[in-house]
């Protein structure tokens, strides 16, 4: 059997069954030594470049580096600080830009992720504040609520076999109008405000979530003159924001597991072909439903960080944060249609969002010029990959 579960050709039952070892060897060595040979093919070592799906991302994270390089370079935006800013924009989107892009792979969308973020922000806030709960119980609780959902988003997706597209679309108003429904029951604004110096007193939550990592480092490197230092003798960068780490952690996870995991080979044969996948055995129901429960993790993570960088929670928090996913997913080189895509390119997308968003205000540019930027950018990306899609096909 085959990686995919396929037979063996006809030939090769024909080599394995001749009764002369030799003969079959001798038959099989000039067909393998034919210089014309169409089943063997060189390919170029930019054609191979060009066939990896994170190809675009990255050439595209080049380029705007490159530009904001000359139209910002003596701004700060390469500054310390500067650096920070739009690394941490970046890693807040590159949270869900995992989650979308493994779920895109699997051939599915999830338009919840944005309504999620607003709602698991009010499932931390609300119990800490209101309820006067331990706020690492609140943080439990939100996970907890957070996955159960995405697995009933999954769930109703297999049972009814109704497009995710549609389910999704169904639970980002509801979730949204319950994230409403709920600050103004209990506090009567769209805001609960406090919960910051709740998660600053919380040894696990601080340590976990709230505040900067490399503390010690970061005041080195401002003695050394690398960063700026504050008239009370404290670095401007206090360290590495808690986001930036998560980001690196679950896009180093993701990748791993998507290239060199059997589950990863199940996620792109669900979305090459389910039917196909389940005949050979791939657990097409259960491997989809853990990545919509995948999506609502990164949501909620998105949310609790937030939660405790931010101090509050607002009912309107992950506003449209569904799309950016996608595309950062889609500039990422993952194909709409599913069975295909990269977890370093969603990285890379979420990257050039994150610099183009801070980026525009380092220069003279108008910042309501970042959305015409991204639709921009999301055509190129789906035009490339649609290329890549009939290059592959037709190779």
């Amino acid at each position: 059997m085959g990686v995919a579960g396929k037979p063996l050709p006809s030939h090769a039952h024909s080599h394995a069954q001749d009764p002369d070892p030799g003969a079959a060897q001798t038959s099989a060595t000039p067909a393998a030594a034919a210089p014309g040979d169409e089943r063997v093919r060189r390919e170029s070592w930019f054609g191979h470049l060009l066939g990896r799906p994170e190809f675009a991302a990255i050439s595209g994270a080049v380029l705007v580096f490159a530009v904001f390089a000359i139209g910002a370079g003596g701004s700060g935006m390469f500054d310390l600080d500067g650096v920070m800013n739009w690394s941490q924009v970046a890693a807040y989107l590159g949270i869900l830009a995992v989650g979308a892009c493994l779920l895109m792979i699997a051939g599915e969308f999830d338009l919840s992720i944005g309504s999620m973020i607003g709602f698991a922000g009010m499932m931390v806030a609300i119990p800490t504040m209101y309820f006067h709960w331990p706020i690492a119980l609140s943080i439990l609780f939100a996970f907890a609520g957070c996955i159960a959902l995405g697995a009933l988003n999954g769930y109703l997706v297999m049972r009814t076999r109704l497009p995710s597209f549609i389910v999704t679309l169904a639970f980002l108003f509801i979730l949204r109008g319950l994230t409403l429904a709920l600050s103004i029951m209990f506090a009567d604004r769209t805001i609960v405000s406090g919960v910051g110096d709740v998660a600053k007193a919380d040894y696990v939550t601080n340590l976990l979530f709230h505040g900067t990592a490399f503390k010690g480092l970061f005041v080195a490197l401002a003695h050394l003159g690398i960063g700026k230092m504050l008239d009370n003798g404290q670095p401007l960068v206090p360290g590495v924001p808690k986001v930036i780490l998560w980001w690196f952690a679950l896009v180093a996870v993701g990748a791993f597991v998507l290239a060199k995991t059997r589950y990863g080979n199940w996620i792109l044969a669900v979305g090459g072909d389910s039917n196909a996948a389940k005949n050979v055995g791939v657990p097409v129901k259960r491997v989809k439903i853990s990545l919509f429960m995948l999506t609502a993790f990164c949501s909620c993570l998105f949310a609790v960080l937030q939660v405790c960088d931010i101090g509050s929670a607002a009912a309107d928090r992950g506003l449209q944060k569904e799309f950016e996913a996608i595309i950062a997913a889609v500039i990422g080189g993952t194909l709409l249609t599913g069975g295909y895509g990269s977890v370093i390119g969603a990285a890379f997308g979420a990257l050039i969002f994150g610099v183009v968003q801070i980026g525009i205000t380092y220069t003279n540019i108008d910042s309501d010029w970042f959305r015409v930027f991204l639709g921009m950018m999301l055509l190129i990306a789906v035009l490339f990959n649609h290329y890549v899609r009939r290059r592959v096909a037709q190779s």
